[in-house]
């Protein structure tokens, strides 16, 4: 059975207004991809209808991950079969701390897996966090805080991309990681994705800018405009755009609609 994640011919809407207009994508574990595109195009649409939110519909295509069809996945479904997305805005809770959500979320996935479990071992669970803290350069008093309660924007990113090492899943999709981030947590939150990154992780960076793409480096580049994916290349495109923005992209798009 294959891992990867297959997005096919998907056409999604919000609020009674189409933002994806067939979007094509595969993204295989061990691979790192980078989607880019000007504000508004549909990036974060596709972040969201992939994970299920259900303020947005999907009108056509389909979308399938490990062999399965997850459209009518609820999105706690779709995260125990192995999808994570990082949020561009993480929200605030109040009274929950880093660490017993992290845990919570450990045991809902072992859970899912075997009913019988009955979590993992508190001892077990702080070494495991430990190990990953450091792994991102995060003092370990960080756990006792409530989850991005006061948090600066790289304090957030950052525990995005702690609960991505401790879920461990197998697809990893990254929804403007870099927005808000000054060069330093931008550099640490970008090593810790490195660090994770490996054949058994597939990483989708969402982003507008080059800047993480200089720490985080895709094999493949694909440019979403209007709602699809226009030109896919390897990382020389995300250069290209570095240098010349999306203008010419667009022309170069609008030039294949003219010849069909």
């Amino acid at each position: 059975m294959s891992s990867a994640l297959e997005i096919r011919n998907i056409h999604a809407k919000v609020e009674g207004k189409e933002i994806l207009k067939g979007v094509n994508l595969v993204v295989k574990p061990g691979e790192i991809h980078a989607l880019m595109g000007p504000n508004g195009t549909g990036k974060s649409t596709l972040a969201n209808v992939l994970m299920g939110h259900p303020s947005f519909e999907v009108t056509e295509g389909e979308i399938f991950f490990k062999g399965e069809n997850i459209l009518d996945m609820a999105p706690d479904e779709r995260s125990r079969l192995g999808l994570f997305l990082a949020f561009q805005y993480p929200v605030a809770i109040p009274g929950l701390t880093v660490a017993n959500f992290l845990r919570s979320a450990i045991n809902a996935h072992r859970k899912a897996s075997d009913p019988e479990d009955r979590g993992i071992p508190i001892p077990q669970f702080r070494t495991l966090l430990k190990q990953k803290m450091d792994m991102l350069e995060m003092p370990h008093e960080f756990a006792g805080r409530y989850l991005n309660e006061g948090f600066s924007g790289g304090e957030k990113k950052r525990a995005e991309i702690l609960q991505l090492a401790t879920l461990e899943p197998t697809i990893a999709i990254l929804d403007e990681t870099d927005s808000g981030l000054d060069i330093d947590a931008l550099r640490i939150v970008s090593e810790g994705v490195n660090a994770l990154a490996g054949p058994d992780l597939g990483v989708l960076v969402i982003t507008h800018y080059q800047r993480i793409l200089n720490y985080i480096k895709p094999q493949f580049v694909h440019i979403m405009l209007d709602g699809q994916i226009v030109e896919s290349g390897g990382p020389e495109l995300a250069e290209h755009l570095e240098e010349h923005g999306y203008q010419m992209i667009r022309e170069r798009s609008n030039g294949k609609d003219a010849e069909v």
